[in-house]
């Protein structure tokens, strides 16, 4: 019977963004400063990307992993802040059916690729750090490449499968996505299918490319933290710190705002909060990763 109701309803073909609501009045000033932060953002990234490639000296694991997440910062926000500006310069909030499917893709490969390749330079760091004897065999260019290979491809199909099985789901009304761009969560509620079985994939694939990535973080900063305090010497505590610091700092802000988003219960008054905290790891961690991996 459900079947039959949404059959006789119109076929959603384009979504509009809620985004933060109707501020006619700040509509310039957010454009701006986000174009600011586009503008650093993509600069920084692409200059750390290029002074990794062209520096014989910066060819280590540390800025190889470097290197891959400065262009996937480029690639994130790109994903996000282009179509955010295009809205606020001339107001039109809607977006296809297979542009917002396409956003989603991007969005959520690129989340899952950057989710493992933090892993993986929490590893690399523990290695350094606490078999510095072994590091040179351990973290070869071999094991890099497939480190970093791994990343991109395992996060690039399997967000392409769960986007398979998204692209069928049956949106018939409403079409107002209360967010800044094509979020699973909101988008789902805009099903009028039954979306039993995308969310378990949800689950499944949040399981398994963001607890395996965050746990190996965790361990290996325990291991680090422990091997650093057994250094006698001040000076050599405070080297060995630095090294791994940098890379933190990006994690916790990174998975802290990430997992408070997702971890928080699906409220109305709460829908204000997600969408700031969505903006730090959307828009803040790319633009942040270059000044603290710099300084």
């Amino acid at each position: 019977m459900a079947d039959r109701d949404w059959k006789n309803q119109t076929v959603v073909t384009e979504f509009i963004f809620l985004g933060f609501g109707d501020l006619p009045e700040l509509k310039i000033l957010l454009f701006l400063m986000f174009l600011v932060i586009y503008i650093a953002t993509v600069t920084g990234n692409m200059l750390i990307t290029a002074l990794v490639v062209t520096d014989q000296h910066l060819h280590t694991p540390m800025y190889f992993f470097l290197g891959n997440l400065s262009c996937l910062e480029t690639c994130y926000t790109s994903t996000i802040l282009p179509r955010m500006l295009a809205s606020l310069l001339t107001g039109d909030r809607t977006i296809s059916f297979s542009g917002c499917i396409t956003q989603l893709y991007f969005f959520g490969s690129l989340l899952s690729i950057e989710c493992c390749l933090l892993g993986a330079m929490s590893y690399d760091r523990y290695l350094a750090i606490c078999k510095p004897l072994h590091y040179s065999t351990l973290m070869n260019t071999r094991f890099c490449l497939y480190l970093a290979a791994g990343s991109w491809l395992n996060g690039c199909l399997a967000t392409a499968i769960f986007v398979l099985f998204m692209s069928h789901l049956i949106f018939c009304g409403p079409n107002e996505i209360d967010h800044f761009y094509c979020d699973l969560i909101p988008l789902i509620k805009l099903s009028c299918s039954d979306t039993y079985l995308i969310k378990l994939l949800n689950f499944v694939l949040a399981f398994l490319f963001t607890l395996p990535p965050f746990l190996l973080t965790l361990t290996s900063y325990v291991c680090i933290l422990t091997t650093i305090l057994r250094i006698p010497s001040t000076t050599g505590r405070q080297k060995a710190f630095s090294t791994c610091s940098s890379h933190l700092i990006v994690v916790t802000i990174y998975y802290g705002t990430l997992m408070i988003v997702y971890v928080l219960p699906n409220r109305d008054t709460l829908n204000i909060l997600n969408k700031v905290l969505s903006l730090c790891y959307t828009v803040l961690t790319p633009l942040v990763n270059p000044l603290i991996y710099s300084l």
